[in-house]
């Protein structure tokens, strides 16, 4: 059984709810728009195993450091995560290809500030949007999601409000 946390869009802010509510995580998964190397320094010394991929406002350090494409396995489930990604129906054209051709399980983006948590049922996938945990943007409310993949299933999915923006 492995607890994921994923987040997104903290435009460089740090709040110590992410610690609190990622921390006993077995891995977070940032979804781009991380902001600063601070606060990617912050995600990765939490001690979960840390993965992201950077967005659109990440400058180049961030895109050293991190891909905008990620694919990987966790938990028996193949994961696709990228910040701007789109979501079932509406995929973004840098990803439609993929996935028509090979999507994975569980599709992870953020930038649009909008928490989805959808199944794409044509394409037999879970797309995860956790929506903005940090200030900047319009969302009303800052969150983030916790996923439990359990024998490559997911058992458990719950979106946690960090408070308002």
């Amino acid at each position: 059984m492995m607890k994921i946390g994923i987040i997104s869009d903290t435009h460089g802010f740090w709040d110590d709810k992410y610690a609190t509510y990622l921390g006993e995580c077995d891995e977070v998964w940032h979804a781009g728009d991380i902001g600063s190397m601070e606060v990617a320094d912050r995600f990765e010394a939490l001690g979960p195993r840390f993965r992201a991929v950077y967005g659109n406002i990440d400058d180049y350090d961030m895109r050293s450091r991190y891909c905008e494409l990620l694919r990987f396995e966790a938990g028996g489930v193949d994961v696709l995560m990228k910040h701007i990604g789109g979501y079932p129906g509406h995929y973004d054209r840098s990803v439609e290809r993929i996935m028509r051709t090979r999507p994975p399980r569980l599709f992870v983006s953020g930038h649009s500030h909008i928490l989805k948590i959808m199944p794409d049922k044509q394409l037999g996938l879970l797309h995860v949007n956790p929506g903005a945990a940090g200030h900047a943007g319009w969302q009303k409310e800052r969150t983030l999601v916790r996923l439990t993949i359990e024998h490559a299933t997911f058992t458990d999915c719950e979106v946690i409000t960090l408070g308002v923006r």
